[in-house]
Order: C-alpha cells, then sequence, then structure tokens
C-alpha cells in the first residue's frame, strides 16, 4: 500500500512559479514510477508529468513542457514538480500518482495509488 500526501499548493499570478511536493509513505518508494495529473472544474484528470524509477527518465504533457520540472528523491520518499511561468490555465487541482508500472505511464488508469490532491490557482 502507498499512501501519498501532497503539498505546495496556493495562489499565484500569471508568471510566477509554484512548487509541488509529493510525499509517499512506503518501504519500496523507488520500485513506483511516479507522475502528476490535475485536474480543473468540469475536466477530466489530465497528465503532466511522470519520472521514471531512477529519475533518469521525465516525460511531461505538451502543454507543460519547458515550463514544468518534476524530480524525486528516492532517498527522501518525495517527487516534486517545479512550475514556472504559470498561467491562468494551469488552475486545477494537482495530484500525484504512484504506479509500479515501467516507461512512459502517462494514462490516468495506469496508476495505482493517488494522493487527495493540492489546489492551484494562478491570477491573470
Amino acid at each position: 500500500q502507498v499512501q501519498l500526501v501532497e503539498s505546495g499548493g496556493g495562489l499565484v499570478q500569471a508568471g510566477g512559479s509554484l512548487r509541488l511536493s509529493c510525499a509517499a509513505s512506503v518501504r519500496t518508494f523507488s520500485v513506483y514510477t511516479m507522475g502528476w495529473f490535475r485536474q480543473a472544474p468540469g475536466k477530466e484528470r489530465e497528465f503532466v508529468a511522470a519520472i521514471s524509477r531512477t529519475g533518469i527518465s521525465t516525460y511531461y504533457a505538451t502543454s507543460v513542457k519547458g515550463r514544468f520540472t518534476i524530480s524525486r528523491d528516492n532517498a527522501k520518499n518525495s517527487v516534486d514538480l517545479q512550475m514556472n511561468n504559470l498561467k491562468p490555465e494551469d488552475t486545477a487541482v494537482y495530484y500525484c500518482g504512484a504506479t509500479p508500472r515501467l516507461g512512459r505511464v502517462t494514462g490516468r488508469i495506469e496508476y495505482d495509488y493517488w494522493g487527495q490532491g493540492t489546489q492551484v490557482t494562478v491570477s491573470s
């Protein structure tokens, strides 16, 4: 069982930055591919970024590539999402997910564990 807790959300002006963190309570954090997803009101949960078990490989949605950076620290059982140059369309609840699957895991249904989410609001 994996428990995930996100933090770091908040209100920021367009062009600003936020750093989200996800803390995992699990013995074998390094066996999980980790991902960030987001869900805006009235929309489905969508893929944002993912990182491989070792952190060597990262994957991004086109809409955030070049602005967001995903990273992980296996010694601390944590994964972060650095978000720069935020836009109003980035407003959503951001969720951290964990999956034992390998490779470019971008589908919501491929993730087995989820956190409760953290709200990010970007004002124009």
